[in-house]
């Protein structure tokens, strides 16, 4: 079995409900090993006993932050240390950063210039500096587990054709990456439209509903696919292309 990318999960308690923690929790197995698991917040405040609940099923490492000052967010300060001392440590090789708060950006920034990818997941309420600065950002109420249903294994419904065609930054990101990944016959080959997209964006297809990038693209109609290597590779082109 390959090595697993070792991650460091950090939980702002005040900002972010319990509610998607597993959720979460299964999102970054994809990413590697979650072998740090802190989560940062006032334990004395009856306001986290749903998280209180979450802590030891999850194997969450509670770290108490006492609100020494009216109106001051210890938690902030706190969490920001915990991951510079992680960053120094050594003892990862990627962060997750489970907040709705916008303030975390700078901090989300140094990790990067560091060379760690940083996950995101935050509620709709998240301002859009911090999600953009996110390597990968999911929105946690994608992440439900009580909104599962038999049509959509990750909580929320996909998108339709003409919402994901409505979303002019999507269709942007996706042509764009497309385009630039193109070969010489003009078609571009999946992996790699994913690999730029990764690289260029906080885009994740679980906002979208999805869970692969290619049952999305396909749901866009917005390009021509072709299944080659035995129907193991699938390579993408604009459909303009050939209107």
């Amino acid at each position: 079995m390959p090595d697993q990318k070792r991650i460091a999960l950090l939980i702002d308690c005040d900002n972010v409900s319990h509610n998607s923690i597993e959720g979460v929790l299964e999102e970054l197995a994809n990413y590697g090993l979650v072998n740090v698991r802190h989560a940062h917040g006032d334990w004395k405040n009856p306001a986290l006993a749903g998280w209180a609940e979450k802590l030891h099923p999850n194997a969450i490492r509670p770290m108490q932050q006492f609100a020494y000052t009216k109106g001051k967010n210890a938690t902030d300060s706190a969490m920001i240390i915990d991951a510079m001392d992680l960053l120094y440590s050594k003892g990862v090789e990627a962060f997750a950063l489970m907040t709705s708060d916008s303030d975390f950006t700078p901090l989300v920034l140094r990790i990067l210039e560091s060379g760690f990818p940083v996950y995101g997941f935050g509620e709709r309420k998240t301002p859009q500096p911090f999600v953009d600065a996110c390597s990968i950002f999911i929105y946690t109420e994608n992440l439900l587990a009580e909104c599962v249903s038999s049509e959509s294994v990750i909580g929320v419904k996909p998108k339709s054709r003409n919402e994901l065609r409505g979303d002019t930054s999507l269709v942007r990101l996706l042509r764009t990456a497309a385009e630039k990944t193109a070969e010489d016959d003009g078609w571009s080959l999946l992996s790699k439209v994913g690999h730029y997209i990764s690289n260029n964006s906080s885009f994740s297809v679980i906002n979208y509903g999805y869970k692969k990038l290619g049952d999305l693209i396909r749901s866009t109609e917005l390009f021509e696919v072709d299944m080659r290597n035995g129907g193991t590779a699938m390579y993408i082109q604009d459909s303009r292309k050939n209107s």
